[in-house]
């Protein structure tokens, strides 16, 4: 018996038309954004780069090679046991390779915990200012008004310099400053005046999170699937962090993504300025304060520390701009 082409066609159509699921459907439009995965594959390198700085780089961190002549060196400097020095020596003679590794790892690191930490304590105050409502969402909504009020980098500038420039040690929790000198390879003690940068870097930048979120729970909440959960029992608490949080995160993702690359600036600023991480700890940030010193007789050494930093920012902008179009509903699939 012999069977048409026609019904061949049709047994097949139910393979051809089996559907994606959204997050098939978002990865299948951020691969399209080949800026944006440029970006991510250069954010993951130096990501690894800086965790394996301890393995990778060539020279101990605070090293100082107190026999070469030059100092900045420049590129491809010979050490006195005649190592090169691929990126040369800083003023005091230690490694500007190994000094960038590792503060590729301070400044990432405190990209990535300020941003999760801000990001998530946003959401959720947020979410339930904007499902509640009443006297609550009132008093979040008129804090947020006014911390976004206050120019960002005074306040930064005036509370760092109090904090950060004290030589006491600040009874901060042990599991902070333990988990914070393991992320950094850095000793306790400069993990402390870390911990309280990005303590000020949170409490500053939790409110754009805030906002969005809380704009999304007011269009959320009278949705009908909300309706319809309350009729079957469902409390405020299950409906805010099951069903609100997850279906209001699109904005807050691509919010997440340009925050990496503020917060990797206003560190790096706060750093160049003086009142950011604190010498001996490397950052890029003070890598560049160093580096003004003598830019007019070495114009590579900001280099160094600057191309990695506007890379950095650029990558995250593009993941950024990537994660919007992928997310974005109105978009043809």
């Amino acid at each position: 018996m012999s069977v048409s082409a026609e019904s061949l066609t049709l047994r097949k159509l139910p393979r051809e038309g089996k559907e994606e699921s959204q997050f098939q459907i978002v990865l299948r439009r951020f691969l399209r954004h080949r800026l944006a995965v440029a970006s991510v594959a250069v954010i993951v390198v130096l990501f690894v780069a800086a965790l394996l700085a301890p393995l990778v780089a060539p020279f101990p961190r605070d090293a100082v090679d107190i026999a070469v002549a030059t100092r900045p060196g420049p590129p491809g400097t010979m050490s006195s046991q005649g190592e090169m020095h691929p990126l040369g020596v800083d003023h005091l003679g230690r490694d500007l390779f190994t000094r960038l590794l590792y503060g590729a790892r301070v400044s990432l690191s405190i990209a990535f915990i300020v941003v999760v930490i801000s990001e998530l304590f946003g959401v959720v105050l947020g979410a339930v200012a904007g499902f509640m409502g009443g006297w609550f969402d009132t008093v979040i909504s008129r804090l947020v008004e006014f911390l976004l009020s206050i120019p960002t980098l005074p306040i930064l500038l005036i509370t760092a310099s109090i904090l950060i420039k004290t030589e006491a040690q600040l009874p901060l929790p042990a599991v902070a400053t333990d988990f914070v000198s393991w992320m950094l390879a850095a000793p306790i003690q400069e993990a402390n005046k870390v911990v309280v940068l990005m303590a000020i870097l949170i409490l500053l930048g939790w409110t754009g999170a805030a906002r969005l979120m809380r704009g999304m729970a007011l269009t959320l909440r009278n949705q009908d699937f909300v309706e319809a959960l309350r009729a079957v029992g469902a409390s405020n608490t299950r409906i805010i962090f099951r069903h609100i949080i997850p279906n209001g995160l699109a904005p807050i993702l691509v919010n997440a993504s340009l925050g990496l690359a503020g917060i990797v600036i206003a560190e790096a600023t706060l750093s160049f300025l003086g009142v950011g991480v604190q010498e001996p700890t490397p950052s890029w940030g003070n890598m560049l304060s160093t580096a003004q010193s003598y830019m007019f007789q070495h114009p590579w050494l900001p280099l160094i520390p600057g191309i990695p930093l506007c890379l950095v920012t650029i990558a995250f902008n593009f993941i950024g701009d990537g994660l919007r179009d992928a997310l974005d509903p109105r978009l043809k699939r």
